[in-house]
């Protein structure tokens, strides 16, 4: 794997740790192109950050800052390594925490908001599941014209749009769909 653009532009990134599904180069291509100038500036969150992959293209790509999450301490090693491959370990954190609780927490207390919230659970994770964590990530965007970002396998339950999102973009590449929702 590879950075695909940006100031961290063809960057190897670190193997990727066992039990890990990261979103291949080419769907991470086609979302930051359909993003296009809306991550320049941006707060990004990455939960089920897995390998950091998609926040450390958000990084390249000009965000301001990245936030990564995975509960995993292979993982968050992984992304850290990453980070420090492409120079962007100054403007991250990574934390190690189940994506629930790290929510649980983020919506307790006052914090940050995200502009851009990349989230890419497991494919094996149940509807129920799904629903919750995108109804859990709604509140840390930052307002209208913020987006949320969700892979899923392609033939897999997709949940019901809330109605302060709608679905911006349906992209498909191999066995993963990407959905980009967008707050109004």
């Amino acid at each position: 794997m590879r950075i695909v653009a940006g100031e961290a532009r063809g960057r190897r990134l670190a193997p990727v740790p066992a039990g890990t599904r990261p979103v291949s180069d080419r769907a991470r291509e086609g979302l930051f192109s359909s993003l296009g100038q809306d991550v320049a500036g941006a707060r990004v969150l990455d939960v089920y950050a897995g390998t950091g992959a998609l926040g450390v293209e958000a990084l390249s790509r000009g965000a301001d800052r990245a936030t990564f999450v995975d509960s995993s301490y292979g993982a968050t090693t992984t992304i850290k390594d990453n980070l420090d491959r492409t120079g962007f370990r100054a403007r991250a954190r990574v934390i190690r925490k189940k994506a629930e609780r790290f929510l649980e927490q983020a919506l307790d207390e006052p914090g940050e908001r995200y502009d851009l919230i990349l989230a890419d659970p497991p494919y094996d994770t149940p509807a129920r599941a799904i629903d919750a964590l995108v109804s859990g990530l709604i509140p840390l965007l930052s307002g209208p014209g913020s987006a949320l970002v969700l892979t899923r396998p392609t033939k897999a339950y997709t949940p019901v749009v809330p109605v302060n999102l709608q679905v911006a973009r349906r992209l498909r590449y191999g066995d993963s769909l990407i959905l980009v929702y967008r707050e109004v």
